[in-house]
């Protein structure tokens, strides 16, 4: 346990004790003695009596924070993200047997891609937690859509995980999402371990891609393992941490764990199934790489400055257990979030009655320079609970017409049926339906710690973005904000479907799959669906019919660019400006004026015709919001 963690104990052991400075000699006595005795701490040495029970209470959290990966699987389409999270869960003990990506009769569905349009498409249209645990770690995996017109869903995984493994296939090296997806990761200074996927097929030079990973993503990269052989020829890998030969045998269809001979380079057994040319090209490559590659910095890879990379292929499990491991070693526990003053908040509602600590103890931390907006940085050993929602998801279950609010811990302890402070609705809630979550399938659970991804049910008033907490003045603002690229008009063909349609719509628009707009001075109140991409308006409408029995009827509009008015314009305003040919004027579903053009000249034009009234790319938000 480092520096960090041990001031985040002695402050919150602090709140705990209370103000009383005699009381708090003892903490401090313990910080100093435990900074250098840190891996064989008995509490009875130094701390009084009347202290322990705090302090056992104090260091069991920590090393339960400790014991948490949160973590997200991201890549271009078809790189083979899926199937990795498949055999990740394979080896992790999660399943025992891995499922195929096209679902095919004599086989099971992947774990993951638990949607009846995902099964049918062999793509992954909506993100899936999976949790599972391995080696002492308790791991929260996120797999993510990888088509961009999924993004939006994407993005808001990625404010919720500690880090990333990024799944390029070895053909193709780095494509488009990838770089995307990449650029996100490091706006947020999430760190990233990369998987070069499909070697057992024609790839490129594996210098090659370590060079595209510097040169493309501006990247250092370290090659953790090597590939013996490549394509066809592609045998296992080189362990260049342990200096040991990973040879692998395929199974049948890759669902079972794939039989291993571990040996030293030189060793006759390893030596023996290696060609003369494969043999001396890989001691040539890693010689080559001794000298001239990256040396393994951990500081390096925690502040995204350098990759570990891993080679393999996922669909034959060669290189899974070594990512696994490899991951877990070296991968960051879970952080703090930036939080921002709620104004007028109240105090704490800590189920002692205690009011919450100042900003300086109990784990917040002040930061180097912080954004003028923030309030501060909360720690995750922070005692108060807080956490925010980044997903909303209904009727995963098919026999029970629910709604699941997927929550990151961010701090403290979560116990169900605690009472938190809920940020939209400034109310309190009681959050009894608490859910360990694997794909579609969910147990109840009864304590959570930082880096934990949870289900809510039950919470109609829960929105993307929400924060929970027993402290009002924390609020999060994790969840980005898209800008609509593709728009269409959703009918609804059978009045006597209506209830079932509106019902279906609404849910699906707190999901945020999809925003509607609705047109100014219309006489028909058709709604006006806009999304990121077109793919978004299929799955709206697979989703109304089987969910809820009711079909509807697309129909393309002609604009492209969504524009947001500035708030609290006037109707008389809007009836002012003046607008190029085809573009109109609507309202968002929080009754925000937005403006629709059909391209972006035709937008500028109206920035130039209507000085003073500036024009937003990015939805409205509201205070709590």
């Amino acid at each position: 346990m480092g520096g960090v963690e041990v001031v985040g104990v002695i402050r919150s052991a602090r709140y705990y004790a209370g103000g009383d400075a005699a009381a708090q000699r003892p903490y401090l006595t313990f910080a100093r003695w435990f900074r250098d005795k840190s891996s064989n701490f008995h509490v009875s040495r130094l701390v009084p009596a009347r202290f322990r029970g705090i302090f056992r209470v104090l260091v069991d959290f920590l090393k339960e924070v400790q014991t948490r990966r949160t973590f997200a699987i991201i890549s271009h389409p078809d790189a083979g993200k899926t199937t990795l999270t498949e055999k990740l869960l394979l080896y992790g003990g999660a399943v025992q047997l891995a499922g195929s990506v096209t679902a095919r009769k004599n086989q099971r569905a992947t774990t993951s891609d638990w949607m009846e349009l995902e099964k049918k498409r062999g793509i992954s249209i909506s993100s899936t937690v999976l949790q599972f645990d391995y080696a002492g770690y308790h791991l929260n995996l996120l797999d993510t859509p990888g088509h961009k017109d999924f993004s939006e869903d994407t993005y808001r995984v990625l404010t919720a995980v500690d880090s990333v493994v990024m799944v390029i296939d070895a053909a193709k090296g780095i494509e488009p999402q990838t770089r995307k997806l990449f650029e996100v990761c490091r706006q947020r200074g999430v760190p990233i371990f990369t998987f070069m996927n499909k070697c057992d097929r024609p790839m490129k030079e594996p210098l090659a891609l370590l060079d595209e990973l510097e040169q493309v993503l501006g990247i250092g990269a370290f090659p953790v393992n090597w590939p013996i052989g490549t394509g066809f020829e592609f045998q296992g890998v080189f362990d260049r941490q342990t200096q040991l030969m990973h040879l692998f045998e395929r199974t049948v269809g890759g669902q079972y764990r794939a039989p291993v001979e571990i040996g030293g380079l030189h060793d006759e057994i390893i030596r023996g199934r290696l060609d003369d040319a494969t043999f001396h090209k890989t001691v040539e490559e890693l010689e080559m790489l001794e000298h001239a590659g990256h040396d393994w910095d951990d500081t390096a890879v925690l502040h995204d400055k350098t990759t570990p990379v891993f080679f393999g292929s996922a669909i034959n499990n060669f290189g899974v257990q070594l990512l696994l491991d490899g991951f877990l070693k070296h991968a960051p526990a879970p952080k703090g979030r930036n939080a921002y003053v709620a104004d007028g908040a109240s105090d704490s509602i800590n189920a002692d009655g205690k009011a919450s600590p100042p900003p300086h103890v109990g784990g917040y931390a002040a930061q180097d320079n912080p954004p003028a907006h923030v309030g501060g940085y909360v720690a995750p050993e922070n005692p108060a609970f807080s956490g925010f929602i980044f997903k909303i998801q209904a009727n995963m279950d098919p026999r029970h017409r629910d709604r699941i609010a997927f929550m990151r811990v961010c701090s403290g302890k979560f116990e169900r049926d605690m009472t938190v402070h809920h940020s939209r609705s400034g109310k309190k809630v009681r959050l009894s339906s608490s859910h360990k979550l694997f794909g579609n399938e969910r147990e109840t659970l009864d304590e959570a710690y930082p880096g934990d991804v949870i289900g809510l049910v039950g919470h109609d008033s829960f929105g993307i973005g929400d924060t929970l907490t027993t402290d009002p003045k924390i609020l999060y603002k994790e969840i980005p904000r898209f800008t609509p690229e593709a728009f269409a008009y959703l009918h609804n063909p059978n009045t006597a479907k209506y209830k079932q349609f509106r019902q279906g719509l609404d849910q699906l628009l707190q999901e945020g799959v999809i925003q509607a707009l609705y047109l100014r001075d219309s006489a028909a109140k058709v709604p006006l669906l806009a999304a990121v991409g077109p793919l978004q308006f299929e799955v709206v409408q697979f989703r109304l019919e089987s969910e809820y029995g009711a079909a509807s009827r697309l129909e393309a509009a002609p604009w492209t660019v969504v524009r947001w008015l500035p708030v609290g314009i006037k109707e008389e305003e809007l009836d002012a400006l003046s607008l190029p040919t085809g573009a109109r004027l609507a309202y968002d579903i929080g009754k925000n004026p937005v403006a629709l053009f059909q391209n972006e000249w035709s937008a500028n034009y109206f920035s130039e015709t209507n000085k003073n009234c500036a024009l937003s790319a990015l939805p409205v938000q509201t205070a709590r919001e």
